[in-house]
């Protein structure tokens, strides 16, 4: 009897006292699961930052591209009109040659007639230049120039040997540029060594 009575106090005595446990750790397999799970964040984030940067900079190109198409425009906007207005300045020019001419034919008491006139033609031709050279219109250099089909068109090659083979001798239209850009070709006589074009012939030097 007392040894059931002892066993009985055994086991209420265990059930009565709180199990103790150890802490679980985290298997192995758990463990690479999160560190892969990690490292394939880590990789996107470096991908989605590469892919932020990149349409960063496509933008800004964009954007400057953009811009620079728009100062265009706006530079080159009136580019049909002062091309429009460029043979008014012609007529101008030759109106004024020919009132010197008819000036110097003149008596004196005519002369002085021309020389009032031909101000009055001078102040509206300097004023419509004024108004082209504000608006980026310039004429371009040429005589004494080598010749460059980029701002010149050649109407005639004149044997010359005052000058060098190829170099414009005579100006027939004026050329225009609009800013940096070619508004309108000057027409030009260019001069020609027959030395240098027999040379060209023959595939030899031009002896001196």
């Amino acid at each position: 009897m007392n040894e059931e009575n002892t066993n009985q106090k055994t086991a209420d005595k265990a059930e009565n006292e709180e199990p103790r446990t150890k802490p679980r750790l985290p298997e192995l397999s758990e463990v690479d699961m999160l560190s892969a799970r990690v490292a394939e964040l880590e990789s996107n984030v470096s991908l989605y930052k590469d892919q932020l940067l990149r349409k960063a900079a496509e933008f800004e190109n964009y954007k400057k591209r953009i811009d620079n198409d728009y100062s265009n425009f706006v530079r080159y906007a009136n580019e049909e009109l002062l091309e429009k207005l460029l043979p008014v300045v012609d007529d101008f020019e030759r109106s004024l040659h020919a009132i010197e001419e008819s000036a110097a034919r003149a008596g004196e008491g005519q002369a002085k007639d021309f020389d009032v006139l031909a101000k009055g033609v001078e102040l509206i031709y300097s004023k419509l230049r004024k108004v082209l050279e504000s608006h980026g219109v310039k004429p371009m250099e040429t005589l004494g120039r080598p010749f460059d089909h980029n701002f010149h068109d050649a109407l005639l090659q004149v044997e010359n040997h005052e000058y060098p083979h190829h170099t414009v001798i005579k100006e027939v239209e004026k050329g225009y540029l609009l800013h940096d850009k070619v508004l309108r070709h000057a027409k030009v006589v260019v001069s020609s060594s027959q030395a240098e074009e027999n040379s060209k012939d023959d595939g030899t030097e031009a002896e001196e």
